[in-house]
């Protein structure tokens, strides 16, 4: 079993008995890992994108625990140190680990975005949340227009969603 197997399933058992957030994290890998592909990403990047993809949501525990709500920004706030202890006891490299936690503690956070894990991140959950929250035609190509910007996103979108003309 490689890590990202291992990983996969420690958030499985991490969110034992919760479907919904499981079926969540494992769409939301499914598209990152494609569109990192589609993107050409190198190797070490593309592991720590699909680890973020994984453990993306593991603030939400923590977040409904200490404050009775699982917003974007407490995930952000409660998700990071969550991660590392997982990624610990997985036996991942600090390097990734670091760079996962940043990405667990931004991935509500539009502006600033400084890199294509990061990116691709935002894109592949965005793809998620737009139908899981049975967004609108108007507001899917919204988000279209404000937060896609790799050209294998910017496609999926586009596709899943029937925007007809590529703006």
């Amino acid at each position: 079993m490689d890590a990202t197997e291992r990983i996969f399933l420690a958030m499985i058992d991490y969110f034992a008995g919760d479907p919904r957030r499981i079926q969540h994290f494992t769409k939301v890998h499914a598209y990152a890992r494609l569109i990192g592909r589609e993107e050409g990403l190198a190797p070490r990047e593309q592991f720590i994108l699909e680890t973020a993809a994984l453990v993306h949501d593991i603030g939400i525990r923590p977040a409904e625990a200490k404050y009775g709500s699982c917003s974007g920004a407490l995930q952000e706030r409660e998700g990071p140190a969550e991660a590392e202890a997982l990624l610990r006891a997985l036996d991942v490299d600090a390097d990734v680990i670091e760079r996962v936690s940043y990405l667990v503690g931004h991935h509500h956070t539009y502006a600033g975005v400084d890199g294509a894990d990061y990116r691709i991140l935002v894109e592949a959950d965005f793809l998620v949340n737009l139908h899981e929250d049975g967004e609108s035609q108007k507001a899917v190509r919204a988000a279209y227009e404000r937060v896609f910007r790799t050209a294998a996103g910017r496609k999926l979108c586009r596709v899943m969603f029937g925007l007809k003309d590529e703006i």
